[in-house]
């Protein structure tokens, strides 16, 4: 059944304990203050996906899915998707509208530094990760890393949206630079690109999110396997 977590998914899930940053994220839906919701996938995926130089569907991996825009754009174009996130009424959400959309991603609650522990398998050529691994605590950053690498195919793409500058009022530390994308990832990513991204070319409805976050787009190609 689409959707329906298998006894070992909800057990790795349970696993890994209340984490705080899960308390912060669900009581950030709770209280709708959900600023980084879009309802339009970042036009650097649109390119990926329809562009002159389209990637072949494949399976896709949606790090920190929230309420499923991604998933459910890249599940319309054909591509077998599996969406991870911790927060049980974002899943829900994501559920709906992909119901209402008429196609049927893989949703799995769980921590994105348990992959492994999630049974997501692999082969992914494309994973996606908007916003989630820049409001990871500094310790939780490396195996985040590590199990990110495991599930991606040789040559796969990396996604990676983040901003440089936490918000003076988030309740957890917040950021990103190149330099440490180059270093955390390296030598299994390879880093091809990095750019500023427009607010409006994300989708995103926060005044003024360009100069007050410096919102960064990361493009990296798995190196090995």
């Amino acid at each position: 059944m689409d959707g329906a977590q298998s006894p070992r998914t909800n057990v790795a899930a349970r696993g890994n304990g209340l984490r705080w940053y899960r308390v912060v994220y669900r009581l950030a839906y709770r209280l709708h203050l959900t600023v980084w919701q879009r309802t339009s996938p970042p036009a650097d995926l649109v390119t990926l996906v329809e562009g002159p130089s389209p990637l072949p569907p494949g399976r896709a991996l949606d790090i920190g899915c929230g309420t499923g825009t991604d998933t459910i754009y890249l599940s319309t174009h054909g591509w077998d998707v599996t969406a991870i996130d911790m927060v049980p009424k974002a899943l829900a959400a994501a559920r709906r509208k992909a119901a209402a959309a008429g196609v049927t991603p893989r949703f799995i609650e769980g921590d994105v530094t348990h992959l492994q522990d999630l049974g997501v398998g692999d082969g992914y050529t494309l994973l996606l990760d908007f916003g989630c691994f820049h409001t990871l605590p500094v310790d939780q950053r490396p195996g985040y890393v590590s199990n990110v690498a495991h599930p991606a195919a040789a040559g796969a793409t990396l996604l990676l949206y983040g901003f440089t500058r936490p918000p003076k009022a988030a309740p957890m530390h917040a950021g990103i630079t190149t330099e440490e994308v180059q270093q955390r990832f390296d030598p299994d990513w390879k880093l091809i690109s990095a750019a500023r991204a427009s607010a409006e070319a994300l989708g995103i409805g926060v005044r003024r999110a360009d100069d007050r976050f410096e919102l960064w787009r990361y493009q990296l190609q798995r190196t090995t396997n």
